[in-house]
């Protein structure tokens, strides 16, 4: 059973396999992700989000769910040595970890109702578990960041997520906290493979603010692979990669 919806600004899919699939379970899915677009998005007047930047709440005042996604953020910017910030300009957009975080909140609501087959898709940020419809491993692919039409590489995977950071398909959002000068622009793409979708996610975002040694910090991360595409159109991967590249 699967369906795409347009929910958070984006298609997300989500597809489950297990024969005891309904509509029903997808449309509790669908409806969480709504929750999350309602609380998070800043480009709603209602959100939390918006009303804690425009000082209508304080800080300690925010729910537990924003306070949760505060408080990983900031996990994620001592993890990425400042690399990952949600604050700028005196106002916090955590776009950049809340969208892994709810892709993997979904899954987990997927398996607590007994779901071990399934593929969750936002934004081009996967999270799969189990096998696919064929009972073979899921199949994801890289996109060409010089042609969005095209795949460079395939993947095949598992329980897994991945996520890819970049700005040739919605520009320049993605920033160098550490810097007011404009991104690299010699890495226009690095995706991430890791253990679920949030940590691909947030450390996908991180290394691909990092430029060009942004590779090396994946690599260097126990149980995650990396492959980055600079703007000649070089690929350069992590050693572990070629792996999910093999059909097994």
């Amino acid at each position: 059973m699967q369906q795409t919806r347009i929910l958070m600004g984006m298609p997300i899919t989500v597809e489950i396999v297990d024969d005891s699939a309904t509509t029903a379970d997808l449309d509790r899915i669908y409806t969480y992700f709504a929750g999350i677009d309602d609380r998070f998005s800043t480009y709603k007047q209602c959100s939390e989000i918006t009303q804690l930047n425009m000082g209508h709440i304080a800080i300690d005042q925010v729910s537990p769910l924003l306070h949760t996604v505060l408080t990983l953020s900031e996990q994620t910017k001592q993890a990425t040595d400042g690399y990952f910030d949600v604050w700028r300009d005196g106002g916090c957009d955590p776009s950049g970890l809340v969208k892994g975080w709810a892709i993997h909140e979904a899954a987990q609501l997927l398996r607590t109702q007994g779901f071990r087959n399934f593929y969750i898709e936002a934004g081009g940020d996967i999270q799969t578990a189990g096998v696919n419809a064929t009972h073979e491993s899921w199949r994801v692919g890289i996109r060409n960041p010089f042609d969005i039409t095209q795949i460079v590489k395939i993947l095949y995977v598992g329980d897994c997520g991945v996520a890819t950071s970049g700005n040739y398909i919605r520009g320049a959002h993605i920033y160098n906290p550490k810097s007011d000068l404009p991104l690299d622009p010699e890495i226009v793409s690095l995706t991430v493979i890791g253990p679920n979708v949030y940590e691909a996610d947030r450390f996908a975002t991180a290394a691909f603010a990092m430029g060009r040694r942004g590779i090396a910090f994946i690599a260097n991360l126990p149980g995650f692979e990396g492959y980055q595409i600079d703007q000649s159109g070089h690929a350069t991967f992590t050693n572990g990669f070629e792996r999910f590249t093999r059909y097994v």
